[in-house]
């Protein structure tokens, strides 16, 4: 556990250098594209510091991170969907995801798009959803809409708060990133049933 600890750590080091490297860009697709089936690491690590450093290139950045998560998501239903024994499994177990996995099978052909859509949005790891996605054969439309509509929210989001307020929201998101997206998707949720009663 320890030694996983130190690898994650020193990979996020890694992130942070990329971001300030003269190919960030092309290193923060390959991230982005990575975290949406494999990679432990979400792309926000580079996203702050990219922006911070180039606030005129925000939205290019943030739409940069949507366009490689969504293609990495495909990469991972398609993982789902051909390779679940001996690529998926191992991914899901290295998580301690399987269990998770297994319950969430039972929702999806009811709950698909927004379970797709929450774990785009929040720090729940994307790469089990769009796995799960796969071995189930998730409507492909609906992952498609879904997964855009929840990188392209959160990555668009973080974009906006770096390029308004700058350095000190980078300390704030870093901190609240997590329970921010959750109150984020309540208020949309929230707002849907209100618009559905109404």
């Amino acid at each position: 556990m320890q030694r996983i600890h130190q690898l994650l750590h020193q990979m996020y080091d890694l992130m942070l250098k990329l971001s300030a490297h003269t190919n960030a860009m092309f290193f923060l697709f390959l991230v982005a594209f990575a975290e949406s089936s494999f990679f432990p690491i979400p792309p926000d690590v580079m996203i702050i510091p990219m922006v911070l450093a180039t606030p005129n290139k925000a939205w290019r950045i943030a739409g940069l991170a949507t366009l490689a998560s969504v293609l990495g998501g495909y990469f991972g239903y398609v993982i789902g969907a051909f390779c679940f024994d001996w690529i998926a499994k191992p991914i899901l177990e290295m998580y301690n995801a399987l269990e998770q996995f297994q319950e969430f099978e039972d929702y999806y052909h009811k709950f698909g798009a927004w379970i797709v859509f929450g774990a785009g949005l929040t720090p729940f790891p994307y790469k089990i959803i769009t796995i799960a996605s796969g071995v189930v054969h998730l409507d492909l439309f609906v992952f498609t809409v879904a997964s855009i509509l929840a990188r392209g929210m959160r990555f668009f989001f973080v974009a906006w708060l770096l390029k308004k307020y700058g350095e000190p929201m980078k300390v704030f998101i870093e901190k609240n990133l997590g329970w921010l997206s959750v109150l984020f998707l309540i208020l949309l949720i929230g707002s849907f049933m209100l618009i559905k009663w109404l």
